[in-house]
């Protein structure tokens, strides 16, 4: 049976230091895993170089594999240079060969995370803290081994094994809130609340677990609320008391792959999911993405890659990329596109740009392409994204709708098979509706077309 791989997010300080070398001695000690380390060079101080040599030495005294991997941290990505930073650094994390990824909170910073998070007016779940353990969406299971040590017994451990480790010159800047609750605020607090770190953890874990039921009450609505297809119905979600549909939406979102949305946000889509009608389209947006109501049903999309903004001309290719899609082009005897008429003309891939026409059915007449989405409830956003296959000034294929009748491959003959590929996520559903209205810092658009 193969040993279970263990990973431990380096970054040189006192806390990792000491939580790989605890796992190091395990390891000498007779316990089986493989014990490797990653450190995530940021390139935000000028000490960023030394801290990984620091690292690859550490590494080597203690027999442990680690791998360096240098990211670069966007200074005006509108998150925040912390943020940001934290954010490249999880990726890197989901990206490690392991069954288990460790980091090195403790309990101190536990409670620095509740306080901060309830001052910045976080609900039950952001109160909740950090997670001794959790799921990533992609890569090893996310640990936190110490966290319930306070960061005194941490420098303890140093201090018996004599350990060194490198100090972040960024920790003393209280220009930083974080940094400004560790220096000013909580040991103000530890003064008149002897003990209030141990408190504040252990409030969030009351708050983990009102959190886990709530997701659990979330879980039981969206069974109850959801249509014969899967998704939320809208008019079972209304009847929901806005406590528990709030709940259900951030629920959702989350479920998604979204932050974690803003008070002001949700009461903005409840809003507005209150009062859609059947022959409307409602469309909140966010930096994250966008929520659409159609036909009576609510859908949560990221915002995805944009489309070419002009034509991709084809020749002959195996396959040409569409906004993080792609479309491939399948050789094939007596179906698709007919390779001799495509011959007549250049032949490109671009997006709708109104009045086109289609006969997909040789047994009836050809319509508008608006009025074909529209019978094959192709849902506005989607229509927008749609790749058609032009040759020369005549339209041969949509994707999801087919081929043009006047390019047929007929029996025998050479022909092309187009097929729009989604990379992520479900393949194009096909559906309308028609008011849009921003909610957020994320575009949104809304196509009656």
């Amino acid at each position: 049976m193969p040993r279970a791989r263990l990973c431990v997010g380096l970054s040189g300080g006192l806390d990792s230091v000491v939580l790989l070398h605890a796992l190091a001695r395990q390891r000498r000690a007779g316990l089986l895993f493989e014990l490797s380390a990653v450190h995530v060079h940021h390139g935000l101080s000028v000490n960023a170089d030394a801290w990984a040599e620091f690292c690859a030495d550490f590494c080597r005294r203690l027999d442990v594999a680690l791998e360096v991997v240098r990211v670069e941290v966007p200074r005006a990505s509108g998150e925040g240079l912390e943020a940001a930073a934290r954010r490249l650094r999880h990726a890197v994390f989901a990206g490690r060969p392991a069954d288990w990824l460790a980091l090195a909170h403790h309990r101190d910073d536990q409670a620095e995370t509740v306080l901060f998070r309830l001052l910045r007016g976080a609900g039950v779940s952001g109160a909740a803290g950090m997670p001794a353990e959790r799921p990533q969406a992609s890569g090893p299971r996310l640990i936190r081994p110490l966290l319930a040590l306070p960061r005194s017994a941490i420098a303890h451990y140093a201090e018996k094994h004599s350990l060194q480790w490198t100090e972040d010159e960024s920790n003393a800047n209280a220009h930083y809130r974080r940094n400004h609750l560790r220096r000013e605020v909580m040991p103000r607090i530890e003064e008149h609340f002897p003990g209030a770190a141990l408190s504040l953890a252990r409030a969030a874990r009351h708050f983990a677990e009102a959190a886990a039921l709530l997701e659990e009450l979330a879980t039981v609505d969206r069974e109850a609320a959801a249509s014969i297809s899967g998704r939320i119905d809208v008019a079972r979600f209304n009847a929901l008391s806005p406590p528990r549909a709030r709940n259900l939406l951030r629920f959702e979102l989350l479920a998604a792959g979204f932050r974690a949305p803003e008070a002001r946000w949700l009461d903005e889509a409840l809003r507005q999911l209150a009062t859609v009608s059947a022959d409307s389209q409602t469309c909140v947006a966010n930096p994250d993405g966008a929520m659409h109501v159609y036909r009576g049903e609510l859908h949560i999309l990221a915002h995805p890659p944009a489309v070419p903004a002009s034509a991709l001309s084809w020749h002959g290719e195996e396959a040409l990329p569409w906004g993080g899609d792609r479309v491939s082009f399948v050789r094939t005897t007596g179906a698709g596109v007919s390779r001799c008429l495509l011959a007549a003309a250049r032949v490109c891939l671009q997006s709708r740009r109104g009045g086109e026409r289609l006969q997909a059915d040789p047994r009836r007449p050809g319509k508008p392409l608006r009025k074909l989405l529209q019978e094959a409830a192709v849902p506005p956003w989607e229509r927008a994204r749609l790749p058609l296959l032009w040759c020369g000034e005549r339209l041969a294929w949509v994707g999801g709708l087919g081929v043009d009748v006047a390019f047929a491959c007929p029996p025998g003959e050479e022909g092309i098979v187009p097929a729009w590929e989604k990379v992520d996520g479900p393949p194009a559903v096909f559906a309308h509706t028609g008011r849009c209205v921003d909610g957020g810092s994320g575009g949104c658009r809304s196509s009656e077309g």
